[in-house]
């Protein structure tokens, strides 16, 4: 009998994970923001394998030019205001808007991929083309996109995934459980940094040592030819091969 209890008690939780994870995939979007097209949606367009799209959304109290200073630091060298332990090495990710990391750039390349579109003060798409993860091959295209919402400004994540290989399931059931545990995490903590914080230059109780490595471990090549945090550590080097590549730097 007792064997019947946990198979019951497991189906539930599945069931439940199941849930969370759907309603996660869409946490804090519109309708309208969840159905209109993307900058990254059409550059998966004939891409092999199956398909994932999640949408984020949420709303902060602070305008678009104090948001696009967090956001665009954000994974450049400030670390990706996410679970520190789990993606950042432990480090704790900037409190502040760091001097030394120049304004983002076509071309710079991180953990994420490489800039392949920029708007500056609106928008920027990371894109990660053939890439190996949970034994399949994927691409990827990662939106911010940032615009004015009355007094404050509405940050909006979309996610464009595509998955090929006997291992394609695997990644399109299990990155939506993985990406919103990180991806809501990240949207709160830029939301909570813009609107406590504001544009400020210094955080006292963690000031700016001039390591490249001081907020992320992760490196970062940016289009300058300039680096940050370890170089080898996740696909920066790799990402700079593919803005190569296309002819981005």
């Amino acid at each position: 009998m007792n064997w019947i209890i946990m198979l019951i008690i497991g189906a539930l939780l599945l069931v439940w994970v199941a849930a969370w994870t759907y309603r996660a995939m869409r946490r804090g979007a519109t309708p309208e923001e969840i159905e209109s097209a993307g900058t990254g949606d059409a550059w998966l367009e004939g891409v092999p394998g199956a398909r994932l799209q999640m949408t984020r959304g949420i709303s902060i109290k602070a305008p678009p030019e104090t948001v696009w200073l967090w956001l665009g630091q954000n994974g450049r060298g400030a670390g990706w205001h996410s679970y520190e332990a789990v993606d950042n090495g432990g480090r704790a990710s900037a409190r502040h808007i760091v001097s030394w990391i120049p304004e983002p750039c076509v071309g710079d390349a991180a953990a994420i991929g490489y800039l392949r579109h920029l708007e500056p003060g609106r928008e920027l798409v990371w894109w990660a083309p053939d890439l190996s993860f949970l034994g399949a091959r994927t691409w990827s295209a990662w939106a911010y996109r940032l615009v004015p919402e009355g007094d404050g400004s509405r940050l909006v994540m979309r996610v464009d995934v595509a998955a090929a290989g006997a291992m394609r399931f695997l990644v399109i059931l299990l990155l939506p459980l993985i990406d919103s545990m990180m991806a809501l995490r990240q949207l709160r903590n830029l939301r909570d940094l813009a609107e406590r914080h504001g544009a400020r230059g210094e955080d006292p109780e963690n000031p700016e040592t001039g390591k490249r490595d001081q907020y992320q471990l992760h490196h970062v090549i940016y289009a300058s030819g300039e680096e940050a945090g370890v170089p080898g550590k996740e696909n920066a080097r790799k990402a700079r091969d593919w803005a190569k590549a296309a002819g981005i730097v």
